[in-house]
């Protein structure tokens, strides 16, 4: 199963769906470094006031690996579904870490 066709919910459950199997754990984790040039550039920025626009684009694409790697464990596990989604993340001088984590399942539509 490709991982972008594992359904992510924040919710314990999904409306029209039963879960049939619970998989266990997923987690999908990326580290990026910051640009120490555009840091310098970002930092000036900040006390300026205003968007940072190159720290947004930084945690939005980290944001994205995370959750397409945890999907990908999802469906490696036999999953479709993952339930209970959250993100955690921390920012240190090294850069941006984000975690995905949930719940992988298996998941079938109710019948009717």
């Amino acid at each position: 199963m490709k991982e972008n066709n594992v359904l992510v919910v924040t919710t314990e459950n999904i409306p029209g769906y039963q879960i049939d199997q619970v998989l266990g754990e997923v987690f999908g984790q990326t580290t990026r470094s910051r640009n120490v040039i555009s840091d310098f550039g970002q930092s000036f920025k900040a006390m300026v006031g205003g968007e940072i626009k190159g720290y947004t684009k930084l945690q939005t694409t980290a944001r994205q690996e995370a959750l397409a790697r945890m999907q990908k464990e999802a469906a490696n596990l036999g999953g479709n579904a993952v339930i209970m989604f959250r993100f955690d993340s921390n920012t240190s001088s090294l850069g941006d870490s984000v975690n995905a984590y949930g719940t992988a399942v298996k998941i079938s539509p109710l019948s009717v």
